[in-house]
């Protein structure tokens, strides 16, 4: 065999082994994640609470799944304008939107008490399916029933599913498509566009 087919070998050996690597490291950060023990809403509620009253008011409410449709909605966003906030659009049909919950489970606790939080389940043919995935999947803060998709294609400019909007203090707008595979990405996204606290 030739030195130049000996070092391609060797390369080709050497690539298998990092990719090996990788795939257990990412494996086992995978586990890790998914490991971390999931809050109760009464959990969630007592470590978000003393949130000021805006907020409050929605850990009060964290698991619901409310009425009213799009005015609703644009109620909500009024009553919660000057304050940071983070849509997301869902549905318990959508896979994606299912596996993003737990991230944002976990980031609507650790910025929930300078980040508003709400969700729209949009396009979601019965309200039992919406309000039993909510049991099961727990997070810190209410959605809103939206059966014909009114308000999430509103509020989110998007047909889609799932869809994340960000309003920061001033009520600049950042929309989101798709979903978040990590509560790390979500975080930074919170961060930098509803808290202007990370650089682009």
């Amino acid at each position: 065999m030739r030195v130049s087919q000996l070092l391609a070998a060797g390369g080709a050996v050497a690539l298998l082994a990092l990719l090996a690597v990788g795939l257990v490291e990412l494996s086992s950060h995978s586990s890790a994640q998914s490991s971390a023990p999931r809050l109760t809403v009464a959990q969630m509620r007592v470590q978000l609470a003393g949130s000021s009253a805006p907020l409050d008011s929605l850990h009060a409410q964290s698991g619901d799944l409310l009425g009213g449709g799009l005015a609703a909605v644009r109620a909500r966003l009024s009553a919660l304008r000057g304050a940071p906030v983070v849509v997301n659009k869902w549905a318990s049909w959508c896979a994606p939107c299912r596996a993003e919950f737990a991230a944002f489970a976990r980031v609507s606790v650790s910025l929930g008490r300078s980040v508003a939080f709400f969700g729209i389940d949009s396009g979601e043919s019965a309200r039992t399916a919406g309000a039993s995935f909510l049991r099961a999947h727990p997070v810190a803060y209410p959605s809103y029933y939206d059966p014909s998709g009114e308000a999430g294609n509103a509020i989110t400019d998007s047909a889609f599913t799932p869809v994340t909007v960000f309003y920061d203090s001033r009520g600049d707008q950042y929309i989101h498509q798709g979903p978040y595979t990590s509560a790390a990405a979500l975080e930074r996204d919170v961060r930098r566009y509803a808290l202007d606290t990370v650089s682009a």
